[in-house]
């Protein structure tokens, strides 16, 4: 029974590696890696234990400036990106429940130079982030966030690991 267990999440002879770019989505199999390189944005990873499907986001700002009109999905806002894996566990008739959800980054980039009573792009991302989850029913089960300095973050769908390397600014 074990064996199975191990055999099941190995990684494959052969897998896709995708690099996310600021902005950027995906969501696929067990044959992929999802690599992202992360400052103040922040970067969620979803995994479908049974299925071994899941996808990473890498979003910048927590929503769209009033004033922009666009009406398709942007991965550059958490409220799209969110949307991006709603549409994509419709597709697969999954659930919220289903998945591991993990988040990474927000880091500040610039310590020491906050101005008393600004707003702060990496908190405020954090923020969005942890309340669209909420809001849409996913739990969270592991994050890494806030501080200072980039993060890389590399997401094994055929086991749901995620790797983590944190690069502080002293």
């Amino acid at each position: 029974m074990f064996d199975h267990l191990n055999n099941h999440f190995r990684k494959p002879d052969f897998f896709i590696d995708i690099f996310l770019q600021p902005g950027e989505f995906y969501f696929g199999d067990r044959e992929t890696r999802v690599r992202t390189l992360l400052g103040s944005c922040v970067a969620i990873t979803l995994w479908h234990p049974r299925l071994q499907i899941g996808g990473m986001c890498h979003y910048l700002l927590p929503s769209r400036s009033a004033n922009n009109d666009k009406h398709e999905l942007d991965g550059r806002y958490a409220h799209d990106a969110i949307r991006l894996f709603m549409l994509e566990l419709e597709r697969s008739k999954t659930w919220p429940i289903d998945y591991e959800v993990k988040l990474f980054g927000g880091g500040n980039q610039f310590p020491g130079q906050e101005k008393p009573n600004t707003i702060s792009i990496p908190e405020n991302n954090i923020r969005a982030g942890r309340n669209m989850l909420t809001q849409h029913g996913f739990a969270v089960k592991a994050e890494h966030l806030g501080g200072t300095g980039h993060r890389n973050v590399i997401f094994d769908m055929w086991s749901g690991h995620v790797w983590l390397r944190h690069v502080a600014i002293r």
